[in-house]
């Protein structure tokens, strides 16, 4: 059955926020530990998008010049490409989903999202970079115009602000530039912050308005 979260290895130990009204919208957001991030969300989330928090696995060093595991990234996408498709069957069309993520979440979000062959709505990168960037000439072509922000502490010790920077310019030369966000966040390490859930917040209801 096509509402089986058992058929989608990700679905069945995410945690999932349900709306308080009719779902037609959902954001996906692969972290760990999915319980922290899931709480982080749920106090900004709009009452008609449900909300996804995927495990993610340890697939790449915490730093944009580590090792990465491609075999294992592109698994991993392909993992977050099932939930897509999970929720397209169950009435949400990819159109009106949101990939977003924290470090190596964020990292496998802006992936996903630049590799995936169905329109998305937009994606949220926070303190992360986008892995595997020598192979992006360029986006699928039905994300040409994809909204991505990408947001930054300029005092992150783990992933530099000047790794962020790097990787909002390369995704100018990977998708429209004209939808490429990149916001610092003064004194802010790798972690968030009230003004950085605030921005991500008017992210989601822009891109996600109630229909």
């Amino acid at each position: 059955m096509c509402g089986n979260n058992m058929s989608v290895p990700l679905l069945a130990e995410a945690v999932t926020l349900s709306g308080k009204e009719k779902e037609t919208a959902a954001v996906s957001v692969p972290h760990r530990p999915v319980h922290g991030w899931a709480e982080s969300l749920a106090k900004i989330q709009p009452s008609h998008v449900k909300i996804i928090c995927p495990h993610a696995f340890d697939l790449m060093g915490l730093s944009p010049d580590s090792p990465e595991d491609e075999s294992g990234i592109k698994r991993a996408a392909e993992n977050i490409k099932a939930i897509i498709e999970h929720e397209a069957r169950n009435g949400i069309p990819s159109n009106r989903i949101i990939l977003g993520g924290f470090s190596q979440g964020g990292a496998l979000s802006l992936y996903t999202a630049l590799t995936c062959q169905h329109p998305l709505a937009g994606v949220v990168a926070l303190s992360c970079w986008l892995p595997l960037h020598k192979s992006f000439p360029s986006a699928s072509g039905c994300n040409k115009n994809l909204p991505i922000m990408q947001c930054h502490g300029d005092m992150d010790a783990m992933i530099p602000r000047q790794f962020g920077a790097m990787t909002a310019e390369k995704l100018k030369f990977i998708v429209n530039p004209q939808m490429v966000t990149f916001k610092s966040y003064p004194g802010l390490g790798h972690s968030s912050c009230p003004e950085e859930m605030a921005a991500v917040k008017e992210f989601i209801e822009k891109h996600l308005p109630r229909v």
